[in-house]
Order: structure tokens, then C-alpha cells, then sequence
């Protein structure tokens, strides 16, 4: 690893723990509106704030991977048939080039004979 990669995770680690040791107290989280939450059984959970701060940033992080991945899916789609296509080509580019060279020998052998 690099000086320079090694520094900045260490920062990075330095203020998110600097982070949730700023903000260690206790917060209720509602998933539903409270009436709402209370038919259905979902009752409020307690959490320390920091791990809410640290779950929305990784569900936010989860939904745009995943709103990326499926954004991209058709050039990954393109770029698939493209080289099956590409492979095919070599195939048949293989297959006529053994062809010529074994037509090459014939016609040496045909000469010389």
C-alpha cells in the first residue's frame, strides 16, 4: 500500500471514530408513522446515533451500487455479445487459416510430385 493510501484510512478511521464518540447518545428510530407502526408491530427501535449515521450511509451507499449496476446493465449486455462475437470471428479466422495452410502443402506436394 501506498504512503498516501494508508494516510487517508487512517484519517478516515480517526474521524468516524471521533464521529460516533461525538455522538453516543441514544436516539429512537421509527420505521412507519407510529399509529401505523403500532398495528402493524413495528415499534420503535433504539439506537445509538452514530449507528444510525453509519447505516444510512451505507444504505445509501447499497442503493446507488445497485442503482449503478443496473443503470450499466446494457453495456455490460453489449459488451458480452461483443465478444461472443468477437470469439466466433477468431473461430472461423482459426479454422480458415488451418485450412489455407494445410491447401498450401497440398499444392507443394502436387507440384513436387
Amino acid at each position: 500500500m501506498s504512503f498516501l493510501r494508508v494516510l487517508f484510512l487512517g484519517l478516515l478511521a480517526f474521524v468516524l471514530l471521533v464521529l460516533a464518540l461525538a455522538n453516543r447518545q441514544v436516539v429512537s428510530l421509527r420505521l412507519l408513522p407510529e399509529t401505523f407502526g403500532d398495528y402493524v408491530g413495528l415499534g420503535a427501535l433504539s439506537l445509538p446515533l452514530f449507528a444510525v449515521i453509519f447505516l444510512s450511509i451505507g444504505i445509501g451507499l447499497l442503493i446507488g451500487f445497485t442503482w449503478e449496476w443496473l443503470r450499466e446493465h446494457k453495456h455490460r449486455a453489449e459488451a458480452s455479445r461483443q465478444r461472443a462475437e468477437r470469439e466466433r470471428l477468431e473461430r472461423r479466422l482459426e479454422k480458415a487459416r488451418g485450412g489455407s495452410e494445410e491447401d498450401e502443402v497440398l499444392a507443394l506436394v502436387e507440384t513436387r510430385a
